[in-house]
Order: C-alpha cells, then structure tokens, then sequence
C-alpha cells in the first residue's frame, strides 16, 4: 500500500506540474497583448516560451509513456497551440531559386557594434564587400560608426550606394535608389533612435524605417559583475539577479513606449511601409506585436530553418527583423554568419509595384 500511496502522490505532482505548464504557457503566448508597464510578470513569460514548450513537449511524452492518453491531451493541444509561435523562430519552406530573377529589391539590416571599435577601415569596407555579393540595394546600419582612422566609411560606400541618410546618433540607410525624404526620430532619455527615408523605386515611393530599440543592458552589467568578482569584491547572487530582473524590465517598458511611438508614425504614412532594424525583443512580445501592426513577418513569409540573429554568448535569440506592407511580397529572406558584430545581418528580397 506505502509503494502504491507514493506512485499516486508522484503522477498527481506530475499532473499538477503539467497543469501549471499549460497555464504559464498560454500566458505567455498572451503576454505580448498587454502593456508591460503594470503586467511586467505576464510580459516575462513570453521570454520563457521556448522553454515552455519544451516542457509540455517532455509532458506530452511522459503521458504517453504512461498510457495516460487523457492526460497527454493537456500538453498536446497546448502544444498545437504554440503553432504560431514556432513559426517566428523556424520555418521548414525552402528558397524560391527564380527569387533573384523577378522584379524586386533586395534590403538588408545589420547591428554592426560600431564595427568592433576597428579603425583600420578593413571592417566596414569587408561589410562592404557583403553587400555587394548580396546585391543589396538598400542597407540599414545600426550601432554604426563612420570614422576609420583619417578617412569616413561613408567614402568607400558612396560608391556603391550613391544615396544616403544619416540619424541623429549611430543610424545610417545607405541606397541605391534616390532618397526624397528622410526624418530622424529621438527617443527620450536614452541614446537609441529611429530613422526613415522615402526611396523613389521605379516612380513609385516606398518609406523604409531603421530602427534600433532600448537594449536590455544585461550584457554590460554581467561584464561590470565579472570586473568587480576580478578585483577581489564580493557580488551576492541575489543582489545580481534582482539588478538584472530591474534593468530587463526597465528596457521592456522602455521599449514598448518606443514602439508605440513608430507605430503611430508608421500608420500616418501614405507611401507602403518596410521596417528593418533591431528591436532587442523576441518574437510575441508586445514590441514585436506592436512594430508589425498589420504588416508582415518576412522570416515567416519566406524564410527557412531556426532563425536567430543573435550570438552574443550563448544566447541565440530572433531580435533582428525585416517587415513590410501587404501590398509587397516576400521572395527571400536570410541571414549570413558574419563575425564582424554580435549580431547576424538579414537579408530580403521583396518584390515591388511594376
């Protein structure tokens, strides 16, 4: 009876634990709905999806293992659930090989980190070099720097990208296309901002936003932590997660006050929208919600694999995107494991009015 009383205390434990699974995970896939300023715990979730449903896929199996097909009902349909989800981290379509042949353009994004503080040139003229194997033919650059020893990168880029618009901070679009009107956006009390220019295409007028939100901050304050643990001074556990559960959530909010601003921007234009940038933010969050509107998702539309654009330690996270209006379509998108920054530049070709 002792052997079978514990058997039954372990599988309710186990059900309770798979209940609460399910609960935290459709919370999470809600989370990115509301504000987080107020909701901060229901916005968290969304960061722990992919953890969440890992854990209902272990669920799902362990009910099965058990023969306890009505149990496994919960993750299961839990699991179906987070469909949506997936699709914003992997894709299982392939390239459309007749993709460069049809009429379009091709842009790209990249968080080049100030090209790791090179002053050489040899960084962003290899950056260069990309860009133009790529065939692209409008590049927005965040975390940009145009000074390499004596001489401006823009120099080198003129070349191949006779136009271009620079933002109040580190922001620049390079094109190939005339640029006929440009405004720079500010955010408040932080160095991150926005750009966007309107791009003559064949007579037709697209606007093109770069975008660089409020960083977590988490990277600098585990490196500031390591450099005070090195000189002999003592950092608590606690004292350090509390600091960065503070500053991820300050960056969250500040976020989200940043991308209701663009949103608002973004509905009074009259010209079709393409966003590029990086938001610092996962996909279903309520950043990645706001800034895509009524847009579309081009890693969803014609992307392929797991799609991460981060890799910066041991994080591989989706923060870099490329969206854009309705009345384009999506022929390819991707990213190259370039070396040069912390993130991974994107690459899409859209096709465009005739």
């Amino acid at each position: 009876m002792g052997k079978l009383a514990v058997q039954k205390y372990f599988s309710f434990m186990m059900l309770i634990i798979s209940f609460l699974l399910m609960i935290f995970t459709f919370v999470g896939l809600f989370g990115g709905d509301v504000q987080p300023a107020g909701n901060t715990a229901r916005a968290m979730l969304v960061y722990a999806l992919p953890l969440l449903i890992i854990g209902n896929f272990v669920f799902l199996i362990y009910w099965i293992i058990r023969l306890r097909f009505h149990w496994a009902l919960m993750p299961l349909i839990t699991l179906l659930c987070c469909i949506p989800y997936v699709g914003t981290i992997l894709q299982f379509g392939s390239t459309d090989e007749k993709a460069d042949i049809k009429s379009g353009i091709k842009l790209a994004t990249y968080n080049v980190a100030r090209f790791s503080g090179e002053t050489t040139g040899f960084i962003a003229q290899d950056i260069l070099s990309e860009m133009k194997r790529q065939k692209v033919d409008i590049v927005c650059f965040q975390e940009y720097n145009d000074f390499s020893g004596d001489k401006k990168n823009s120099d080198y880029y003129k070349d191949y990208f006779p136009h271009s618009a620079f933002g109040n901070n580190d922001m620049v679009i390079y094109s190939r296309y005339p640029i006929v009107n440009k405004k720079n956006i500010d955010f408040e009390q932080t160095s991150n901002s926005a750009m966007w220019v309107e791009v003559n295409i064949n007579d037709n007028i697209y606007r093109i936003y770069n975008v660089h939100l409020e960083t977590t901050g988490i990277n600098s304050m585990l490196h500031r932590a390591a450099k005070l643990q090195n000189k002999g001074v003592e950092v608590q556990g606690n004292a350090l997660i509390n600091a960065i559960y503070g500053n991820y959530t300050i960056g969250m909010i500040a976020r989200s006050g940043q991308a209701n601003l663009l949103a608002m921007d973004m509905r009074e234009s009259e010209a079709p929208v393409i966003v590029c940038g990086d938001f610092n933010d996962v996909p279903y969050s309520y950043v990645y919600n706001t800034m895509l509107g009524d847009k579309v998702d081009g890693f969803k539309e014609c992307g392929s694999g797991f799609m991460y654009t981060f890799r910066g330690g041991n994080k591989k996270v989706r923060i870099d995107y490329i969206f854009h209006d309705k009345a384009m379509e999506g022929l390819t998108y991707y990213k190259k494991e370039l070396s040069y920054s912390d993130h991974y530049p994107i690459f899409m070709r859209i096709a465009t009015k005739q």
